[in-house]
């Protein structure tokens, strides 16, 4: 079954003391290109994370983000600059003095006052209190729902691509039908050249009939279409191989161009031409998928 080449996997995990994000996105590319970005409480690690990734997703252009921050709880932490407060109360206490004032909130003005409340923020979450063995299953399980996203668009490319190819078995089918019609065509033609030229003095019979045979033979198409059908079969198996194939397929499809490609320059027909362009289309089709397939 074909895998997408574009992929979305997450996974998380809260500990007492911080929490864990992991994030793994992909886009198409023809090779593997991993960004990796880790906290440097994992600096230590990247290496091997490279490394799993690396051998897990395959192909890609990969962006893995690691994130560790500390819970909420100890995220921050408050204090009170009380030199500050008393100033601010006994200035608003002396301001509603004179002017008279009912000064009855004179605490809770002056705790919201500018720079009364100072958060401090927490310190980084060091490497040694980051649990390896806690981020390492967590990362395969970031794999695991990365790979069945793939999967899962994977089916739906399947379903797509083999309409192609199926559209392309049904015009094949039309080419080999029409096929006996443009023969007796030609040969109608070449009966209607013999007739005015074998009246010819310097006609020569010998000479004729080699350059009929090389004639009849320049535009046959049988070969073609038996290798175009062995084409769109190995093809289809292929789509349903286990392990990644869009390289393959790409390499089949040049195959299946060539041979649609050759079966046009030779029909020498109306109707086979159309067909040609056709199957041409679902080809199209077909390469601009296979962009996206692992």
């Amino acid at each position: 079954m074909l895998l997408s080449m574009t992929g979305f996997g997450s996974a998380s995990l809260e500990t007492d003391a911080y929490t864990v994000n992991i994030e793994l996105k992909s886009l198409n590319s023809k090779s593997m290109d991993l960004s990796v970005r880790v906290p440097r409480s994992l600096s230590d690690k990247e290496l091997e994370i490279r490394n799993t990734v690396s051998k897990s997703l395959v192909r890609g252009k990969i962006n893995l983000s690691i994130e560790v921050s500390k819970n909420k709880s100890g995220a921050t932490r408050s204090r009170i600059n009380t030199e500050l407060l008393s100033q601010y109360y006994q200035e608003l206490e002396t301001a509603a003095k004179a002017l008279g004032a009912q000064s009855p909130d004179l605490f809770r003005l002056a705790l919201h006052m500018p720079d009364v409340l100072q958060t401090e923020a927490a310190e980084e979450v060091k490497s040694e209190d980051v649990a390896w063995e806690q981020v390492q299953p967590l990362l395969l399980e970031a794999i695991q729902n990365f790979n069945t996203f793939r999967a899962d668009e994977g089916k739906a490319l399947t379903t797509e691509i083999v309409s192609y190819i199926d559209r392309i078995r049904i015009l094949l089918a039309e080419v080999d039908k029409h096929d006996p019609t443009r023969v007796e065509q030609i040969r109608q033609r070449i009966q209607g050249h013999l007739a005015e030229i074998s009246s010819s003095e310097s006609f020569n019979q010998n000479r004729f009939e080699q350059e009929m045979i090389y004639y009849i033979e320049k535009l046959d198409i049988a070969e073609e279409k038996v290798r175009l059908v062995n084409h769109l079969h190995y093809f289809t198996e292929t789509v349903y191989l286990p392990e990644p194939t869009g390289k393959k397929l790409a390499f089949i499809s040049q195959e299946i161009g060539r041979e649609i490609n050759t079966i046009g320059s030779k029909a020498n027909d109306a109707t086979i031409q159309r067909l040609v362009v056709e199957m041409k289309e679902e080809l199209e089709k077909i390469k601009e998928q296979l962009n996206n397939i692992l």
